[in-house]
């Protein structure tokens, strides 16, 4: 096989990777719980893609994709907390960041009480997301919000798919208790 010229590369790995660009951005959202760090990981995570993409030999480029955004996420942390010799809590990784949440109710034609139902049952949810352990959000979000099958999830967190069942079994019933605790005030 000829080796490709850059611009047929660069071309190559758009096609390939470009339509998976939302569900990258969407799982780093989650995984850094910050907009500008989610699109420096993104940016990172396809930097490493794009130089690997040679080394792709076909199946599922969603799954392969996220697969390094989520490497690229966990390499990133580590070598973070080896840098600082800390591996405490990080308020800034792993905080709720309230000043992100956009303004819509302004919208030309949106009604002002639907729209701000909607907000706060999003920030509900995403209240108790951000209360959930890593490994639980991790995959209820691959699973609810970017539709990957069992077989990707597994394929993305590098776990069995019944370790990927399990999971989100109790990831779900982890999420329902935490928005029953939001809903009755016990949340913090």
């Amino acid at each position: 096989m000829g080796a490709y010229s850059e611009d047929d590369k660069a071309a190559r790995f758009a096609a390939l990777a470009l339509p998976h660009l939302d569900a990258a951005y969407n799982l780093a959202r989650w995984l850094t719980r910050s907009d500008v760090d989610a699109e420096d990981l993104v940016q990172s995570a396809f930097l490493r893609a794009f130089k690997a993409s040679d080394g792709y030999r076909g199946g599922d480029a969603r799954a392969w994709l996220l697969t390094i955004v989520r490497h690229t996420f966990y390499t990133d942390l580590r070598d973070r907390r080896r840098e600082r010799g800390d591996v405490g809590f990080d308020e800034e990784l792993h905080g709720i960041d309230t000043d992100d949440v956009p303004d819509s109710s302004y919208a030309v034609g949106s009604d002002p009480a639907r729209l701000a139902a909607i907000r706060d049952a999003g920030d509900t949810v995403n209240r108790a997301l951000a209360r959930m352990p890593a490994a639980f959000r991790e995959v209820l979000v691959l699973k609810e919000m970017d539709d990957l099958s069992y077989k990707q999830i597994a394929q993305v967190v590098g776990v069995p798919i019944g370790t990927v069942m399990s999971r989100l079994a109790r990831a779900r019933k982890q999420l329902l208790a935490l928005l029953a605790e939001e809903r009755t005030g016990k949340g913090d």
